[in-house]
């Protein structure tokens, strides 16, 4: 396994995803909030932090499966935030049978149609490449990180933003992502483990569509962190720690 990782606490396994653009340091402030009573595994995935960079179309599914499988893990409970939440859900449909409960931050979502002032957002910071610190800049600018941006992360922040950017444009020789098939906003309906969406209020509209899909999922809950942006795992993590405590306990 060449993806770098690390595990902190006992007791039932929590293996959480990190969202696009960072790498597993946004999970700081809630790891000791959670390893209290669960073993918690982060990484870094592939392309950013400590993990090596993609050299050929990425399998995150497939990543993710020889994780569980080096560390000796059947059945787990997966946190995912952002495109790690999109991660988690296409691994919950292509391999159920390893997944014990799935919670999902802000993700986003295979197949989901962006609003045009997301993806012009979206296109605006791709224009300014290989600017790093313009793409940066443009990037944190946007909507969805007021909060974080104006928080004692702000620094962290950047650097991880910038750290990924970097590593994107200096060593990457693929951008690729492979995801399964058919694509996971088709199959919603057969994801059968109890399912907790999370998500800030300080948010692109987006977020709600993609809440509205998940509605389909049969064995759901929702959960709104008010005042919180899409950087919620720093920021808020104490209410998403009560969160998922709360829910966990309940589908014991």
């Amino acid at each position: 396994m060449n993806l770098n990782h690390n595990s902190y606490g006992n007791g039932p396994a929590i293996v959480m995803i990190h969202s696009g653009g960072v790498d597993s340091r946004e999970w700081l402030e809630l790891i000791p909030l959670l390893a209290n009573f669960h073993r918690v595994v982060t990484f870094d995935g592939r392309g950013t932090g400590r993990s090596p960079a993609p050299e050929e179309p990425m399998d995150l599914v497939a990543d993710l499966l020889g994780l569980l499988d080096h560390l000796k893990l059947d059945r787990v409970t997966l946190v995912g935030h952002s495109i790690g939440g999109e991660l988690a859900t296409n691994f919950t449909l292509s391999y159920p049978e390893r997944v014990e409960h799935l919670i999902v931050i802000a993700p986003s979502l295979t197949g989901y149609p962006y609003s045009k002032v997301f993806t012009d957002w979206m296109a605006e910071i791709n224009s300014l490449a290989p600017d790093i610190g313009k793409m940066v800049k443009c990037s944190l600018d946007g909507p969805n990180y007021r909060i974080v941006m104006a928080s004692d992360y702000r620094d962290l922040l950047i650097e991880m933003h910038t750290q990924y950017m970097t590593r994107v444009f200096s060593e990457w020789r693929s951008f690729e992502v492979i995801w399964p098939q058919p694509l996971a906003i088709e199959r919603l309906e057969l994801i059968a483990q109890p399912t907790l969406f999370i998500h800030g209020t300080e948010e692109w509209s987006d977020m709600l569509g993609v809440a509205k899909e998940f509605e389909r999922v049969s064995s759901i809950a929702f959960a709104k962190v008010e005042g919180a942006d899409h950087m919620l795992t720093l920021t808020h993590a104490e209410d998403l720690a009560t969160h998922i405590h709360s829910f966990l306990k309940s589908k014991e």
